[in-house]
């Protein structure tokens, strides 16, 4: 089987926005929205405080998210919901009012398109919440609810919010604000495909799909391929699986998956050991114990090896998300530890995406600390940022960055040496995490091209016949073309 996905992915440089987080808008608020109880912008952000982001803001920071290198976002859920992250979907045909409402998603829509950005939602369609319609009318009406085989209820009466009761039904991860949808009843189906198709007519580029392994429905994940494809062929379809995702990925369900082994495997070299242990031991989540470049060749060798190449293509490749510490809290605020890793990212197989705010050295610790504000100017760290535009805009200048060969050079002790190859473009990325300043002989008799420039870092290089012989810095990276 011939196996496609979006070729605009593979050109893509996302950015990840929690929307309550990101940017308040400037412009006036609807009438009953203007004396909110919302939380001070500026404090520690809490569980159920609300901070009043809104697509708005987002459409307002457009120029600056383009002025990045941006092609495309990734919201995490936008939808109706009584929490502030919204996962707890109420109606999902409707954008939260606090966002701006369905006219805030269409103007942000356009105005992207216009720019030639892609948007793509976050589509949580395991389980609902207490306040989505068809669940509150089964906690009205208890079995005689028209509803009720759309959930999985054990017995009566439900419990929904008295802990000291059982549920009596299934929730996600059982917590009792989270209603699992019952997948196998042919009328909860057709109404998530139904959603599906009704925001990519809207005009969104893509889902992205929380939890989805939680559906174990037979064909259930094919379906929803053949309805998302049907409406727009280039849509993008991105599970959130943190490990081997071989199950899905294998061209009749996601084009993709958030690649969290890349992630582990890139912390536990470039940060290495001094990852914070505190801020990582949680959610089946291990960027640790540290690598040396040997064991890294070998973790990234194995999961390019996973999936068929043009699924590796379009692999969603991230370093932090709304799910984790954030990458400098992790590596204790050391600055260099996060520009390695980037170096890493942009230059890797997949598609890259920045957690907004990571670009300019937000810190942020477990949930719900990882999902502070965006941070004002005058704090951004500016060399963490002009590292991520140097390495963004050789990403776009560069096909065999985004879509070439990835082969391994050299792997020793601290330093890590590959090559990205397409046609007649060769880039050697080569990185030293030690502390030490090291001198190594690559062999360059494999290439078709011997580099002569330095696009990236601050090494040195001689040419010595077929081999280049370069110096790394300590705690330093260099692209070489």
């Amino acid at each position: 089987m011939e196996i496609k996905t979006p070729d605009w992915v593979k050109h893509a440089v996302f950015y990840q926005i929690f929307p309550d987080r990101f940017a308040r808008s400037q412009r006036s608020r609807q009438g009953f929205l203007n004396n909110t109880n919302l939380e001070a912008w500026d404090a520690p952000p809490t569980y159920q405080g609300y901070k009043g982001g809104d697509l708005w803001g987002v459409l307002e920071q457009l120029d600056y998210i383009q002025s990045l290198g941006i092609n495309a976002i990734y919201f995490t859920p936008i939808f109706q919901s009584a929490s502030n992250h919204r996962y707890h979907t109420h109606d999902y045909y409707q954008v939260d009012p606090m966002l701006g409402g369905n006219q805030a998603l269409r103007a942000l829509i356009d105005a992207a398109h216009d720019r030639n950005m892609k948007i793509v939602l976050d589509g949580v369609f395991n389980h609902s919440s207490r306040g989505f319609f068809f669940f509150h009318d089964v906690l009205e009406n208890g079995s005689n609810s028209p509803w009720v085989n759309w959930f999985k209820i054990i017995d009566w009466p439900l419990a929904p919010y008295d802990g000291n009761l059982p549920a009596n039904y299934h929730a996600w991860a059982g917590i009792r604000s989270l209603p699992t949808f019952n997948h196998d009843h042919p009328d909860v189906k057709e109404y998530i495909m139904k959603i599906a198709e009704y925001w990519l007519e809207f005009g969104i580029d893509g889902w992205r799909l929380d939890v989805p392994y939680e559906i174990k429905t037979p064909g259930f994940w094919q379906e929803f391929r053949r309805r998302v494809k049907g409406i727009n062929s280039d849509a993008y379809i991105v599970g959130e699986v943190w490990s081997d995702a071989c199950e899905w990925l294998d061209g009749t369900q996601f084009d993709g998956v958030l690649n969290y082994l890349f992630n582990e495997a890139t912390i536990a070299f470039a940060v290495g050991d001094r990852v914070v242990l505190e801020q990582v031991k949680y959610n089946s989540y291990y960027p640790y114990p540290a690598l040396d470049a040997a064991e890294y060749a070998n973790k990234i060798q194995a999961i390019l090896k996973l999936y068929p190449w043009e699924i590796q293509l379009t692999q969603l490749n991230v370093l932090g998300s709304h799910d984790t510490s954030r990458l400098i809290t992790i590596a204790d605020g050391d600055q260099t530890s996060v520009e390695l890793c980037n170096l890493l990212l942009f230059t890797f197989p997949g598609a890259p995406s920045i957690y907004y705010g990571d670009e300019v050295g937000l810190p942020g610790g477990k949930d719900p600390d990882c999902r502070r504000v965006f941070p004002p100017e005058s704090v951004w760290n500016q060399e963490i940022l002009n590292t991520h535009k140097q390495l963004i805009s050789l990403r776009q200048n560069y096909p065999a960055l985004r879509i070439g060969n990835y082969q391994v050079l050299y792997a020793v002790a601290t330093v890590y040496i590959f090559v990205r190859s397409l046609e007649r473009e060769e880039l050697i990325i080569a990185v030293n995490v030690g502390t030490e300043s090291i001198m190594v002989n690559v062999d360059c008799r494999n290439l078709q091209n011997q580099p002569h420039q330095v696009l990236f870092g601050n090494g040195e290089m001689i040419q010595k016949g077929e081999n280049v012989c370069l110096t790394i810095p300590p705690r330093s990276g260099l692209i070489l073309a």
